[in-house]
C-alpha cells in the first residue's frame, strides 16, 4: 500500500507521530484538540479520534481526566544485562540480575505453596498438581518499580528443607545456586527464553505502564544435573529495558 493510500488516520497519526519524535511537540504538550486536527488536516471528527487512538496505543501520547491529551514523556531504556550465574559474594539476587554494581537494588516478595499448572509442571518436569513454592518479587531500582518475578520450586525437591522459603532462613536473599548448594544439588546449567506479550491490567498498575503495552517476558530454568529446580518469569515494561545478551566464547 502507497503511502497516498493510507488511510485518512493513519496519515494524521504519522504526521503527529513525526512531530513527537522530532520534539515539536515536546514531553508534556498538549496534544492538539480532535477540533484542532479536525480543522488542520481537513479530516472527520471520527479520524481525528483515531488518528489520537493510535498515538494512545503506541504508548506517545496519554490522555489525562478532564485535561486533554498530552505527550508522553518517552523513558530511555535501561539495559538488563544477562551473563549467566556469576559468583559475586553476598550480592543480592536483584544485582545479579542487572549485572551493574551501579544498581541499587531493593525488593519485596511473598511465598506460597500452590498446585502446580500444567505450564509450570512442563517446565519443571514434574506432574500437574504438585505441590509447589511460588514466590512473587517486585523489584525496585533506586526506589522505583523495575520488574516484576514469579519463581516457582518443585518442594519434592526443597520441602522440609533450610532452604525450602527463598526469602527466610539461613540463606535468605541469596541466589538459586548457593540455595541449592546447601542442599548438595549443584546447579550447572541455565535455560532462557525471551519472549513478548501484552502488559495485563495488574502488571501496569504496579510497574507504572500502560495496560495492553508491551511488557518482555525471561522465562528461565536452573538446573542440576538436567532436573529443574527452579523456574521464573521475569516481566519488565518493553519500553524501559533491553536485554543484552553477553555469551562467552569457549
Amino acid at each position: 500500500m502507497a503511502f497516498g493510500d493510507q488511510p485518512a488516520y493513519l496519515r494524521v497519526a504519522g504526521d503527529l507521530r513525526q512531530k513527537i519524535v522530532a520534539g515539536e511537540l515536546p514531553p508534556h504538550t498538549r496534544l492538539p484538540s480532535q477540533a484542532r486536527i479536525r480543522e488542520q488536516y481537513g479530516v472527520s471528527d471520527t479520524v481525528a479520534l483515531e488518528a489520537r487512538k493510535v498515538l494512545m496505543a503506541e504508548g506517545l501520547v496519554e490522555g489525562r481526566s478532564g485535561s486533554g491529551t498530552y505527550v508522553r514523556e518517552q523513558p530511555v531504556p535501561r539495559a538488563l544485562v544477562r551473563t549467566g550465574y556469576r559468583s559475586v559474594g553476598d550480592s543480592t539476587p536483584f544485582r545479579q540480575e542487572q549485572a551493574d554494581d551501579r544498581v541499587k537494588g531493593t525488593w519485596e516478595s511473598r511465598s506460597e505453596q500452590v498446585a502446580a499448572g500444567a505450564e509450570v509442571a512442563r517446565r519443571l518436569r514434574i506432574a500437574v498438581g504438585d505441590r509447589v513454592m511460588r514466590t512473587g518479587y517486585l523489584f525496585r531500582a533506586a526506589g522505583e518499580p523495575a520488574m516484576l518475578s514469579t519463581s516457582w520450586e518443585p518442594l519434592a525437591v526443597t520441602g522440609r528443607t533450610p532452604v525450602m522459603l527463598p526469602e527466610e532462613g539461613p540463606l535468605a536473599g541469596k541466589g538459586v545456586v548457593e540455595r541449592m548448594a546447601a542442599i548438595d544439588l549443584i546447579v550447572d546449567n541455565v535455560t532462557e527464553e525471551v519472549s513478548a506479550r501484552p502488559g495485563l491490567a495488574e502488571e501496569a498498575l504496579v510497574l507504572g505502564g500502560v495496560p495492553g503495552h508491551c511488557v518482555l517476558v525471561v522465562s528461565r530454568t536452573y538446573l542440576a544435573g538436567g532436573c529443574p529446580v527452579e523456574t521464573a518469569d521475569i516481566v519488565m515494561l518493553a519500553e524501559r529495558h533491553r536485554v543484552a545478551y553477553h555469551l562467552p566464547v569457549k
